[in-house]
């Protein structure tokens, strides 16, 4: 009997297809060189003593007005209408000289909330709710006035080359809480504003990229192709491991020192541990109504931020590193980008309030938010005047607020203080790199030793930069 002759790119085609769509992540991830780091799945010590297990961060892309939400500032009310001279980067950037603005009060009732009595606007009443969970930071300054520069520089920790994301250092750093399941996933993500690059692996092997789930402009929470039901799993397996030995001829072939084809090995191995673990972690049907209601997936307005943000508890119950739940969509003004519309801002928070308070909630009562960094912010802030005497605000890299939850962080603290309209940090003020190195110190990290060898230098994602913030470490 002839027995046909198939190539091998023939049989990757033909049996890889229900390994699931991570694959092809790994297959065309950037070049990256062999560097000394850990396996997926295998967390090594830590350079200290860690507080946390994982980060949630919850990225609210666009710039949320700092003096519109966490940051209260009455004089801003008393002389709304005045006009001042501000030292504005953007204004810089285009006249070469500062220039005179209309000062805007905020359209929204400030508060106090909680035993701590801190400030908080009628923005965010669910999240204000728990504001004694919270550590803010008021005096957050960080690098570029567009929302690319700033947006890479949130995630990557600079503006320029192609640098890793925070989520795969961390993965290089710490490897994986669970071998079934990606250690980094990015919920969400927009193309926009450095796309694939805010969960890429750069220089990093590409096995310590992050899994993007869905994307920005909507749609379901899954992953194509991580089941197959025209074959039985026991048919699965084989191929699996006639792929598995393929591999492995090809990769003794090509030397141990290929590592895109060790990544694209690792991909495969974990679509295909997937099958077994993630269809029931990605099912939110599974939870009760109550919990449902809970996160706010019954209200058109919350559906779909609340799936992501329960998307985020389930996945961090099942051991994921580092989750990010975006908060945007693809368009070139990003969603709290509001220039010309600040009222705007309301649609949005009404969209992310109810959902963010429910996470926090649900981390508490699970016992997962003394383990778990909640890391609520955006690229920047806002300035407290308006934009061109309009009715909105200009971005503002020079003072704005975030906000941590968990993770051995002091709550119901607040760190750092702007100016008395809120343009920029004068007291504790804390940089991007900063607070880069205090979260991975969290995490049992230490960014000056947190390196990798490429281009003949050692690379850190705080570069030369970066102190750790003990003031705000309970």
């Amino acid at each position: 009997m002839d027995v046909p002759i198939v190539g091998r790119r023939q049989m990757l085609q033909h049996t890889a297809c229900g390994f699931g769509a991570l694959a092809a992540q790994a297959l065309f991830a950037e070049s990256s060189p062999i560097g000394s780091a850990p396996a997926l799945g295998i967390a090594p010590a830590t350079h200290q003593k860690p507080r946390a297990k994982r980060i949630i961060f919850l990225f609210m892309q666009g710039g949320v007005s700092q003096v519109d939400s966490f940051d209260y500032k009455p004089l801003l009310a008393q002389r709304n209408g005045e006009r001042l001279t501000f030292d504005d980067s953007r204004q810089l950037a285009k006249t070469g000289r500062a220039t005179e603005h209309r000062l805007m009060h905020s359209p929204w009732t400030f508060r106090r909330y909680g035993e701590s009595g801190r400030w908080a606007s009628d923005l965010f009443p669910n999240m204000s709710r728990h504001i004694d969970e919270m550590c803010m930071l008021h005096a957050m300054h960080t690098e570029g006035v567009a929302h690319g520069p700033a947006t890479l520089f949130l995630h990557c920790g600079a503006t320029n080359f192609i640098r890793p994301s925070f989520g795969s250092w961390l993965m290089y750093g710490l490897g994986s809480e669970n071998r079934n399941l990606p250690g980094f996933v990015s919920i969400a993500p927009s193309v926009g504003n450095g796309g694939a690059r805010n969960y890429g692996s750069a220089f990093l092997p590409p096995q310590f990229q992050g899994t993007a789930l869905g994307n920005a402009g909507g749609g379901t929470l899954s992953i194509d192709s991580l089941t197959r039901a025209d074959m039985a799993m026991g048919k699965q397996r084989e191929q699996f491991e006639l792929l598995r030995e393929l591999n492995s001829l090809q990769l003794q072939r090509r030397g141990s020192q290929d590592v895109e084809l060790e990544a694209a090995i690792e991909s495969h191995e974990l679509a295909w541990r997937m099958q077994g673990v993630a269809p029931e972690v990605l099912d939110l049907s599974t939870e009760s109504s109550q919990t449902h209601e809970m996160y706010g997936l019954n209200d058109p307005h919350t559906k779909r931020y609340g799936e992501r943000c329960l998307l985020a508890r389930r996945l961090s119950e099942a051991g994921v590193r580092f989750i990010q739940v975006n908060y945007g969509d693809n368009s070139a003004n990003p969603a709290w980008d509001q220039h010309s519309n600040l009222p705007k801002h309301a649609d949005h928070a009404r969209a992310v309030d109810q959902p963010v308070a429910a996470l926090l909630q649900d981390l508490k009562q699970r016992g997962l938010l003394d383990d778990t960094i909640v890391w609520w912010g955006s690229e920047f802030g806002r300035t407290p005047y308006a934009q061109d005497n309009g009715t909105g605000r200009d971005h503002n890299p020079r003072g704005f607020t975030v906000w941590l939850a968990g993770g051995g962080f002091q709550s119901g603290y607040s760190h750092g203080a702007t100016d008395e309209f809120g343009f920029q940090g004068v007291e504790g003020r804390v940089h991007m790199h900063d607070l880069h190195a205090t979260l991975l110190h969290q995490l049992g990290l230490d960014h000056k030793r947190l390196t990798f060898e490429h281009a003949g230098r050692d690379f850190r994602l705080t570069d030369v930069h970066g102190r750790i913030v003990d003031e705000i470490i309970g």
